[in-house]
């Protein structure tokens, strides 16, 4: 678990379950590759690093994003059974209810179908963005980086 700057997590032992956490590390792709689940944020980057690994993911979407693109980018890796996400209130209901089982590997060397994917969600926000501004309408301040 990478706590940047935060507070060290007072988790207890959960039977079956090793929990290690660290501020920073350059990479990840070890701890991605020991992992038998790996609980991520929903940033692009990092789904499709732990998807083309062939590793179990949950993602937690994070709720304060205006154009909540990971909310997106997540609905729809989970409706096509690549991962399961939730919200951080909702992730032990999550943890508890997902049957991994269900999740279908994402197709190797996908790298720009993904990417094509994410274009078009980008595509979509442009076009809701340029809705509101054809209306009079503001569509917000600009989202925050994720």
């Amino acid at each position: 678990m990478q706590i940047g700057n935060g507070d060290i997590p007072k988790c207890g032992q959960i039977p079956g379950m090793q929990l290690d956490y660290y501020r920073f590390k350059t990479s990840i792709v070890e701890d991605i590759q020991e992992a038998n689940l790996v609980v991520s944020h929903a940033g692009a980057g990092s789904c499709l690093e732990v998807l083309e690994a062939r590793k179990p993911l949950v993602v937690v979407i994070n709720q304060q994003l205006m154009d909540n693109h990971q909310l997106e980018l997540a609905e729809q890796l989970q409706a096509d059974d690549h991962l399961f996400y939730s919200s951080c209130s909702d992730l032990g209901t999550t943890l508890e209810l997902m049957d991994l089982n269900k999740l279908k590997p994402f197709p190797a060397g996908n790298g720009k179908d993904f990417v094509d994917f994410l274009d078009e969600v980008k595509e979509g926000f442009g076009n809701q963005i340029n809705l509101c501004r054809n209306r009079g309408l503001s569509p917000g301040p600009p989202a925050q980086k994720s």
